[in-house]
């Protein structure tokens, strides 16, 4: 199983952390970092260094999570970084959107938890497909 220690969640849904804590509890040791926008996100990065992967949600206040993904491609930042959509939004337009941005993965909510995780197991493993575009696969 490949590793994740530092991982970043951007969504502004208390709930949806909490979840993605559950989900994610099998990477023992990894250190999950919450913010609940892009602007709150982009502080962590000033701060943080090193990170596996981002999960992100698209609609949040402040900065939403396509205006993120904008603001890194513009100044190349954390283009290593791996980011995985996680988003109520499932048309076509906003998959290809994101994936355009630098997107490595595209999940809509709702979703099972195996789904998320066996999308995380294929972008740590460099392993595409990584999309997963489908609700409740």
């Amino acid at each position: 199983m490949p590793e994740l220690q530092k991982l970043l969640v951007v969504d502004d849904s208390q709930l949806i952390h909490s979840m993605y804590r559950l989900v994610l509890n099998r990477y023992e040791g990894c250190k999950i970092f919450d913010a609940m926008n892009g602007l709150e996100a982009l502080d962590i990065l000033s701060r943080e260094k090193n990170f596996d992967l981002i999960l992100l949600d698209i609609n949040m206040p402040v900065m939403n999570g396509i205006q993120f993904m904008e603001k890194l491609k513009k100044e190349n930042l954390y283009r290593q970084v791996p980011i995985i959509v996680i988003s109520t939004e499932g048309r076509e337009e906003d998959t290809l959107r994101a994936l355009k941005l630098g997107a490595w993965g595209y999940v809509v909510k709702p979703f099972k938890p195996h789904m998320l995780y066996e999308l995380i197991e294929k972008v740590l493993a460099k392993k595409p497909p990584f999309l997963a575009a489908t609700k409740n696969g």
